[in-house]
């Protein structure tokens, strides 16, 4: 039998769907039936949803009360749309998907549902049946017997006691003096948690010092009475201030059993009487839902729509907590602008008084009068809002909000729900978080690996610069700017931008080219860096502006859509990380996010790890390329200059110095003219590779020519500079070295004369293919002080070639195999009628096709060739 009835039409908006679960709310709060109105509210809000939004219809919602049940019917006019009914097999799909949801919810929550349909409508309807509710407890019930009614003394007592700012008993009336045995004056001026037995309230975590500074609160504790006993007591705190604005709790108290006489009715979920808890069902899965998402974000997006719904709300966010507690994090949101507030932190302290902390709940019944409390909340248009915090084992994990649009919607008994609720989930909150964390520190251990390893493959500035831009765009960055500094008088300079969209690099690196660069703070971690993002906005506005024509007149380019786009690019969240190394800030790295988004914390985490290591990797591209720069040039000094042309004879020099990046090493060459008609020549090996190696080649090199040219012959000028090398001492090295002198003759040959010290024989190749040696060995240079050393004359016929080489030829090895000097003559005697520079070159590459490994010692050749006169 139908006792009441009430019906409402919902327009096709997003709007309409709070209104809706606001008409079922009041509706059903009039009728008295608190207990199921939040199983109500839940499945009107998905199918109500379901009407305006995905099917885009108006939505008629009726309200049928009978004396056992209450009937909600959703009508919608888009029959066409197939719904399966009840009495059919259906798979109504994962509970994560959009579609189906409130069929699966009508079959979790109503004791009964269907669908039905018409011509021109299709229903939806669900049946809550209303539990049997114990007498005079908490809702308002008929008229009872009297021997049903709650026991209580003689007389009800009701202890007023007023506890001032600091926690201290300023007033006890005489109900407390009764019921307790203490006199006023043995309590006033005495703090309360000398009397309070607090154990933290069951839901809340609060604190009795947290509880006084509620505005409201109520809930159970002790109080130790004169005689030593603890009288469990039910209390209702209220926050107010007197005419000079000092604040103090008002404390209402009487015994346990009586509390109904403060208790606010709490209108309880259905899912928390008795009926749902015969079911065996878990109080998480009665909040989430069942199955609870398997991931962290799945699981915060259920929870702040489970939240926004039983409090009939908005919007509803929750927040996340930083390790060390100072900061929460926007995980998820519902009826925000989401994409604005993700990864946006908020201190957890953000003020004192009432408001000034997430680690407790706090109601804000008009955020107009109290600006700035909620900074999440800032221009959203809500007015008043309840926040709970989530804590797990006295440690705050999190905050868990929901807000309205209009004032004064949210009171102490909202937030106490929704602080039951938090601790509901907190737990699971935090172990999904911590598998998220953990799944993230071993991708993050993995990718600082792999950056490490790249980072230590180059000693090249540039590409050093490059990497570190392509390993955080797009892994950490939607864009990344490397500034780097000279030295300490230098500005910062913009080195390398990058961007994910390749097209944008341009616009961005024209961008950041126009405004100042961040300053180099050496402190480490992330900070944001606003300039970025201010100069994108005022571009993107200068150009709306010209291409409105609102400005002086110009012609619209296509640069407008780059400019736009750009801002769009850049006009996120911006980060820098100094790039600290050896104690010297030597760069930034600056990190970037489009239009509204921003970092997570673990990423800001990851990038300082990074930024680390591409510092001292830029840093030793840096030292290795100052030092090569420095070697590269003194090596050069040592080489002679261009050779000159001998009248009469070709020429040829190959050199190889062995070791990355030396261009001199051991072994040397040289030929310079001495006097008219008179050049002098000489290949030499000093004993040793790299520098110093090279500093007695530049030694033996400069000492030739200054001694030939003073006139001494080929023996004397050997002596002289063999003395030179003992003086060295320490730092001397053994020398072999072939020098002679050459003199073209008009007749097309070349005289010669030389000296062999310790140095692989010269040889000559004749015109017709016999290959033979054109010196005798001599002492070596820089072991003894007394050299006997004595100068061969001989002469290159026409067409004759001689070849000179240092041992790095000679000994080129493959395994146990070495070329050897009979190796080389065979080589040689293949190069008949060739030029010099042909000759050289066919005994370079058969040296290198000889092994397969690089070589590992110096190597010289040089050639000489006498073509012999040529006529007409």
């Amino acid at each position: 039998m139908i006792t009441a009835r009430a019906a409402a039409t919902f327009e096709p908006v997003g709007r309409s769907v709070a209104t809706a679960r606001s008409f079922v709310r009041d509706t059903l709060q009039g009728w008295g039936y608190a207990d199921i109105i939040d199983d109500a509210v839940v499945l009107t809000s998905e199918l109500v949803t379901n009407a305006v939004v995905h099917a885009g219809t108006s939505a008629d919602v009726l309200c049928l009360r009978s004396d056992d049940h209450v009937r909600i019917e959703v009508s919608d006019r888009y029959p066409e749309r197939e719904i399966p009914l009840q009495s059919s097999a259906i798979n109504m799909g994962s509970p994560d998907r959009e579609g189906g949801r409130g069929l699966q919810l009508c079959a979790a929550l109503a004791g009964r549902w269907g669908v039905d349909y018409s011509a021109t409508h299709k229903q939806v309807w669900f049946q809550l049946d209303l539990p049997e509710r114990p007498v005079g407890t908490r809702a308002a019930g008929p008229v009872v017997p009297t021997d049903l009614l709650p026991l209580a003394d003689e007389r009800v007592r009701v202890a007023v006691v007023q506890i001032d700012k600091t926690g201290a008993v300023a007033s006890w009336n005489e109900d407390a003096e009764h019921l307790f045995g203490y006199p006023a004056d043995q309590v006033i001026g005495k703090p309360l948690t000398d009397f309070a037995a607090w154990p933290h309230t069951p839901g809340t975590s609060t604190g009795i010092a947290d509880a006084l500074q509620l505005s409201r609160w109520e809930g159970s504790y002790g109080i130790r009475g004169a005689t030593g006993r603890v009288l469990p007591v039910y209390a209702s705190h209220l926050r107010v201030r007197d005419t000079d604005g000092e604040p103090s709790t008002v404390c209402l108290l009487v015994r346990d059993h009586e509390r109904a006489v403060l208790q606010t009715p709490l209108r309880v979920p259905a899912s928390d009487t008795g009926a749902s808890e015969s079911q065996g069902s878990d109080p998480f899965e009665v909040f989430i839902g069942s199955p609870a998402p398997d991931d962290l974000d799945g699981l915060l997006q259920r929870t702040v729509e489970r939240a926004r719904d039983m409090l009939d709300g908005d919007s509803a966010f929750l927040l996340l907590a930083t390790d060390d507690e100072t900061e929460l994090e926007v995980r998820a949101s519902t009826g925000l602008p989401s994409a604005r507030q993700r990864f946006a932190r908020v201190p957890v302290e953000v003020g004192p008084g009432r408001y000034g902390s997430a680690r407790m709940p706090a109601v804000h019944e008009d955020l107009t009068q109290v600006p700035g409390a909620v900074p999440l909340l800032n221009g959203t248009g809500m007015r008043s809002v309840v926040t709970v915090p989530l804590k797990v084992e006295g440690r705050l994990t999190g905050s868990l909000g929901v807000a309205a649009e209009s004032p004064d919607r949210y009171s102490n008994e909202e937030a106490l729900r929704l602080q039951f609720a938090a601790d509901r989930i907190a737990l699971a909150v935090e172990s999904a978080r911590l598998g998220e964390l953990e799944k993230l520190r071993r991708g993050s251990l993995s990718f600082l690996v792999e950056a490490s390893d790249l980072l230590a493959g180059t000693l090249d500035r540039d590409q050093t610069l490059a990497l570190m831009a392509q390993m955080t765009v797009p892994t950490l960055a939607t864009w990344c700017a490397v500034y780097t500094i000279a030295d300490q008088a230098s500005d910062p300079y913009l080195s390398y931008v990058l961007h994910e969209d390749e097209e944008r690099i341009d616009g961005l690196k024209a961008l950041l080219s126009k405004i100042a660069p961040p300053e180099p703070v050496p402190t480490p971690g992330a900070r944001v860096w606003p300039a970025p993002a201010e100069a994108a906005h005022q571009a993107a506005l200068r150009t709306s502006m010209r291409s409105l024509g609102l400005n002086e007149p110009t012609s619209v380019t296509s640069g407008i859509g780059t400019t736009l786009a750009t801002a769009s690019a850049v006009g996120g969240e911006t980060v820098v990380l100094p790039l600290v190394a050896r104690n010297r800030v030597i760069g930034m790295l600056t990190l970037g996010k489009p239009t509204d988004e921003h970092f997570r914390q673990e990423i800001l985490e990851l990038a300082e790890d990074l930024s680390r290591r591409a510092a001292l990797a830029l840093d030793n591209a840096r030292l290795y390329s100052e030092r090569m720069a420095i070697s590269q040039s003194l090596q050069r000094s040592l080489l002679p200059p261009e050779l000159p042309d001998v009248p009469g004879v070709e020429v040829e020099v190959i050199y190889r110095a062995a070791g990355e990046g030396n261009e001199v090493g051991g072994d040397f060459y040289d030929l310079f003219p001495i006097r008219d008609g008179a050049y002098g020549f000489a290949i030499g090996d000093v004993c040793g590779t790299g520098p110093e190696a090279a500093a007695v080649t530049g030694l033996a090199r400069h000492a030739l020519r200054l001694l030939a040219r003073e006139g001494f012959g080929g023996p004397a000028v050997l002596e002289r500079l063999n003395a030179a090398i003992l003086d060295e001492g320490a730092r001397s090295r053994f020398l072999t070295l072939l020098y002679g002198e050459l003199w073209p003759q008009e007749d097309g040959s070349a005289v010669l004369k030389m000296v062999c010290a310790g140095h692989p024989l010269p040889l000559r190749l004749r015109q017709d293919g016999t290959v033979v040696p054109f010196a005798e060995p001599q002492p070596l240079l820089g072991v003894m002080d007394d050299l006997e050393l004595y100068e061969q004359t001989m002469t290159l016929d026409a067409g004759d070639v001689l070849l000179c080489v240092t041992d790095g030829i000679t000994e080129r090895r493959e395994g146990t195999r070495m070329l050897g000097d009979d190796g080389l003559a065979e080589v040689l005697s293949t190069c008949t009628g060739l030029t010099a520079g042909a000759v050289a070159a066919r005994i370079m590459r058969a040296v290198e096709r000889f092994a397969a490994d690089a070589p590992s010692d110096d190597m010289a050749i040089l050639t000489m060739r006498v073509p012999g006169l040529q006529h007409d």
